[in-house]
């Protein structure tokens, strides 16, 4: 968790001819956040797309299936798009669904870093360790 934007700075600095795009969960962000500093002032043109569920989401999909109930991983983010203009980084917000290719273009064409806060439903994840579960019920695995 953490690596998501100093990879993409890496990245970049090793292959700057490259569209380079960091992908994270919102928790994993904030452990780097500050690194956007970093990415705004070697002029780094890189797009990180923030999976925004206000909690450490995998964490929380596994104790759901394992004890039924979650603890201590839901917590609350600081507006992203704020916080990446406040770093002089560019920011948007994904509003639907309709709307994410056309802002991951626009973000791409920013000049130096942009950040993409993406708000993610990670219920169906419960859906899919059922039919899992399921699944190896029926075949003894």
């Amino acid at each position: 968790m953490g690596i998501s934007l100093p990879g993409a700075i890496a990245a970049k600095l090793i292959h700057p001819e490259n569209r380079v795009m960091a992908i994270t969960g919102d928790g994993g962000f904030m452990m780097n956040s500050q690194e956007l500093e970093t990415a705004v002032r070697l002029k780094l043109n890189i797009v990180v797309m923030i999976l925004n569920d206000s909690s450490y989401g995998l964490i929380k999909w596994k104790q759901k299936d394992r004890f039924n109930e979650s603890f201590c991983v839901d917590f609350t983010n600081p507006d992203f798009v704020m916080l990446a203009e406040a770093m002089h980084a560019k920011g948007f917000r994904v509003e639907s669904t309709e709307h994410l290719i056309e802002t991951l273009e626009e973000a791409f064409r920013c000049e130096g870093p942009a950040v993409i806060d993406c708000p993610v439903d990670y219920s169906e994840n419960e859906k899919l360790s059922m039919h899992l579960r399921e699944v190896m019920d029926r075949y003894r695995i």
